[in-house]
């Protein structure tokens, strides 16, 4: 029997999650409990509730390769003129890493670019397996100290920081996504001490996501407190001193 994967949305015209125009397949299920997090549907604590409602962009349905395959080769000339591709996201795609290897694969074989956002929290044994299968790994980076990191996301960050340096030495290109997020990483000195430790792992590019509300509503569909409540938007303009401890360091460091 085919392989099928549960996802939640297959996103056209994609211009952040990569280069280029791309299309983004969302991957249901996350171990983490991030606290600003704007998929919250695809956080497993909040499974049995998503599956419940009969909005697929909430519940989610599997998908065989074939049929995710159908809807990313259609933009395949968008792709070749703007040098994109496709990017698998979520959730966690190394939660179902086999579907997500498998998905890789047929892209490769029809010439398209293959990324991956993560977080970089799975098994290194499966982590390091995946890498053959991907061309860019848009990295989560979340904070570098282990308890705090925990107290925000549910999970502390050891793995991913013995996956993100494996990475890095793949070879591989990896792209560093610092969320920004107000009382959590957003202070100059929280930036220093990412900043050093992505130097120290040979990560030469960061990309930074300034905290948003754009994840709001679902909450309120989900019937589910959200931490963030009240909490303004962060932006570009008033985070150049943070971006300007990256640049320091010698990071190549860009708002998205």
């Amino acid at each position: 029997m085919e392989r099928t994967g549960r996802l939640f949305n297959i996103q056209k015209f994609s211009i952040n999650d990569g280069p280029g125009i791309r299309t983004t397949v969302f991957f249901k299920g996350c171990p983490l409990q991030c606290r600003w997090c704007s998929n919250p549907e695809s956080q497993n604590r909040y499974a049995s509730i998503a599956d419940a409602m009969e909005d697929e962009t909430y519940c989610g349905r599997d998908y065989t390769v074939a049929e995710v395959m159908a809807e990313v080769v259609k933009d395949k000339p968008f792709y070749d003129q703007s040098g994109g591709g496709m990017t698998m996201s979520g959730g966690e795609v190394l939660q179902q890493a086999e579907f997500a290897a498998d998905l890789a694969d047929a892209a490769h074989e029809a010439g398209i670019h293959v990324a991956v956002e993560t977080t970089g929290f799975a098994v290194p044994e499966r982590f390091r397996e995946f890498l053959s299968h991907v061309d860019l790994l848009l990295y989560d980076f979340k904070h570098v100290d282990r308890e705090i990191h925990q107290a925000n996301t549910g999970v502390p960050n050891d793995v991913i920081l013995e996956n993100l340096a494996t990475a890095v030495s793949s070879g591989k290109q990896v792209i560093a996504r610092i969320p920004v997020i107000p009382k959590f990483n957003s202070s100059l000195g929280a930036a220093a001490a990412m900043a050093d430790r992505l130097a120290a792992l040979g990560v030469q590019e960061v990309h930074l996501l300034p905290f948003h509300q754009f994840g709001e509503k679902k909450y309120e569909q989900l019937g589910v407190e959200y931490a963030m409540q009240g909490v303004k938007q962060l932006h570009p303009e008033v985070l150049e001193n943070y971006r300007k401890v990256y640049l320091d360091r010698g990071l190549n460091c860009s708002f998205k």
